[in-house]
C-alpha cells in the first residue's frame, strides 16, 4: 500500500497535464508562430547582411531549441505538478533537465525560434529583441520574487548556481539523488 501511496503522490495532477496542453499551445502560437508570421507574412528578405549562411542558422535556431523547449514543458508538468502559466505555476521546484544549465530555458528557446525566423526578416528580428526585453522584465520583476517567495532556501541555493540567461557549459546539479532530493522540495 505504501508503494501505491508513493505512486500516486508522484503523479501529476490531471489539471497540469490539461493546462500544459491547453496553454503551451496557446502561448507558443500567439508568441512563436502568431507574432513572426503577421510580421513577415514569413515572406523571406534578402540574407541577413547579405551573407546566405544567415539563413541556415536561422533555421538551426528554430529547430535546435524545440527539444528543450518539450523537456521544459514535461518537467514543469511530471516533476513540477503544475504548468508554465503563471496563475497555475508548479508545485515543485524544478532544477533538473535544461534547468540544471539555465534558470529560464523555456525563454531562452522562444527567443531563438523566433530570432531564428528574424535571420529571413528584419522586422521579426526587432521583434525578437522585444520579447527577450519583455521575458527579462517579466523574470526579474516577478518571477524571480515569486520563486524565491514560495520555495524560499531551495530556490536561492538554485538561483546562486545556475544563470539565469547564459547557460553554464556543465549542469550546476549533477546526479539522480540530488535530482530526487530538488523535485521533492529538499
Amino acid at each position: 500500500m505504501p508503494g501505491d501511496a508513493r505512486r500516486e503522490a508522484e503523479r501529476p495532477p490531471w489539471l497540469a497535464v490539461i493546462g500544459t496542453i491547453t496553454l503551451a499551445p496557446l502561448f507558443a502560437g500567439a508568441v512563436i508562430v502568431l507574432g513572426p508570421y503577421l510580421l513577415s507574412g514569413w515572406r523571406l528578405d534578402a540574407p541577413f547582411y547579405g551573407w546566405a549562411p544567415s539563413r541556415w542558422i536561422g533555421v538551426a535556431l528554430v529547430i535546435l531549441p524545440i527539444p528543450p523547449l518539450l523537456d521544459f514543458l514535461l518537467r514543469f508538468v511530471h516533476e513540477g505538478h503544475g504548468t508554465p502559466a503563471p496563475f497555475a505555476p508548479p508545485r515543485r521546484l524544478v532544477v533538473s533537465g535544461p534547468f540544471r544549465y539555465v534558470r529560464n530555458p523555456a525563454y531562452l528557446c522562444a527567443v531563438s525560434i523566433i530570432a531564428g525566423q528574424g535571420l529571413t526578416s528584419t522586422s521579426v528580428l526587432v521583434y525578437a529583441a522585444v520579447v527577450a526585453l519583455a521575458f527579462h522584465l517579466f523574470v526579474v520583476l516577478y518571477e524571480e520574487p515569486t520563486l524565491r517567495a514560495t520555495f524560499d532556501a531551495d530556490y536561492v541555493a538554485y538561483w546562486r548556481h545556475v544563470p539565469r540567461w547564459i547557460p553554464r557549459l556543465t549542469p550546476a546539479i549533477r546526479g539522480r539523488a540530488q535530482d530526487q532530493g530538488a523535485r521533492q522540495g529538499r
